[in-house]
């Protein structure tokens, strides 16, 4: 997609009469900046294993009012027992499918300005990010008050369908306040011919608030993925990220957490699924901007035929947070011997009085336990099912729900068989 394009896309989202006025110069300067920048590039130090080829030789559209469903959506395939949900289908917002649970007020992208004074954060970190502000098309933001435990979870499900090449840029905002806590699910499905979405989320955590963020993408294979997260953390705050990613052809997750607040912790943990020619990528940056705070990354990957992965995690332990206490993992399991994984953990410290750890590991399965299951009598095909399986499942312990882990798993253990 070239920026003459994206210029004409552009235009058109500033010629629509129902996005208010306000934003329109927040959007300029954006697109703006993104044009100067361009999309990122090989040559480019974040993104060298990371072929951004094929979002560049399609031409998307923004998505216009036909593409909204014309009839009624079947959600029976995507169904979660004991959550609520929101739906958005091909960016747009359909309401008489959506429902939020008691404790937690949903407000449009206006209604959230108007409550912050017409200000709200923004990232420039990324081309992506830059993107997002100038087209957002579909705002929506949760608001959990002060010392409310929100007890079922709500999902936003993301629905992308049609033969069209749609683009769509939503922006999510999250504000858990003080000593609240709620379970928040992103869920990305459909079966697009061909899709590109860049959605941005953003997620206020109080004092002494817990959220967990749960994101499954099992889009279809047709779909670019761009998801960018921003998280600030206060004091005593509680953020827990699981990611489990088996669709879209390319996928990138860009997290930046900022430990604001002593006492804060951070877990995040992710497992892709990659098969044919699809691409994960996670790059991820915490932040450790004051003392006594804990944080860890778990990201596993299992690739098969000829997919590729990408890890990227940094650890950054600014001058004065001491006692940081911060772990990196990275572990990935080639299933073919034309799989490909890239693997960078960092850590860069400031402070001297920290506990900081990494490392990485990647290899095919291991033989001699292969051998030992089969001689207790299961065919290879079980076998390596099993050592995966042991493998990957580590990276859903830390979801607390227990319905929506048996959901997860199950769609694991489709893809394993």
């Amino acid at each position: 997609m070239s920026l003459s394009h994206f210029q004409t896309e552009f235009d058109k989202i500033m010629n629509r009469d129902y996005f208010l006025d306000a934003v329109h110069p927040m959007r300029k300067e954006a697109f703006s900046k993104f044009l100067n920048s361009g999309l990122p590039t090989n040559k480019w130090e974040d993104w060298r294993f990371t072929n951004l080829s094929k979002l560049k030789q399609k031409k998307y559209r923004i998505s216009e009012t036909q593409d909204a469903p014309a009839g009624d959506v079947d959600l029976s395939s995507f169904e979660i027992d004991g959550v609520d949900t929101v739906v958005i289908y091909n960016g747009h917002y359909q309401e008489a499918l959506s429902s939020v649970p008691s404790g937690i007020q949903l407000l449009s992208g206006i209604e959230y300005l108007e409550r912050n004074n017409w200000e709200f954060e923004t990232a420039e970190r990324s081309p992506f990010d830059l993107l997002n502000t100038a087209f957002m098309d579909c705002g929506m933001s949760f608001i959990v008050d002060p010392n409310i435990n929100v007890e079922t979870p709500v999902r936003i499900l993301f629905i992308s369908n049609g033969e069209n090449n749609i683009m769509a840029n939503p922006r999510m905002y999250l504000d858990v306040g003080d000593s609240a806590a709620v379970t928040f699910i992103e869920h990305h499905v459909g079966n697009a011919a061909s899709f590109f979405q860049n959605a941005s989320f953003f997620a206020s955590v109080g004092v002494n608030a817990s959220l967990d963020h749960i994101r499954i993408q099992s889009n279809s294979t047709s779909t670019q993925n761009m998801a960018n997260l921003d998280v600030q953390q206060e004091t005593d705050s509680r953020y827990t990220f699981t990611q489990f990613a088996d669709g879209s052809e390319l996928g990138r997750t860009n997290v930046y957490v900022h430990l604001n607040g002593k006492g804060a912790n951070c877990e995040l943990n992710g497992l892709a699924l990659s098969n044919g020619k699809q691409h994960f990528d996670n790059h991820i940056i915490i932040d450790h901007k004051v003392p006594h705070c804990t944080s860890s990354q778990l990201f596993k990957s299992v690739l098969r035929e000829k997919s590729s992965g990408v890890f990227n995690g940094r650890t950054i332990v600014q001058k004065n947070a001491q006692k940081t206490d911060a772990k990196q993992s990275n572990k990935n399991l080639l299933l073919s011997k034309d799989a490909l994984m890239n693997s960078n953990p960092q850590l860069e410290i400031l402070a001297d009085d920290v506990r900081c750890t990494h490392g990485s590991t990647t290899g095919e399965l291991d033989f001699d336990s292969l051998f030992y299951l089969r001689s207790r009598g299961l065919d290879l095909a079980r076998a390596k099912s099993l050592l995966v399986r042991g493998f990957a499942t580590e990276c859903f312990d830390t979801i607390q729900d227990k319905k929506i882990k048996s959901f997860i798993v199950q769609r694991f253990d489709n893809w394993l068989n």
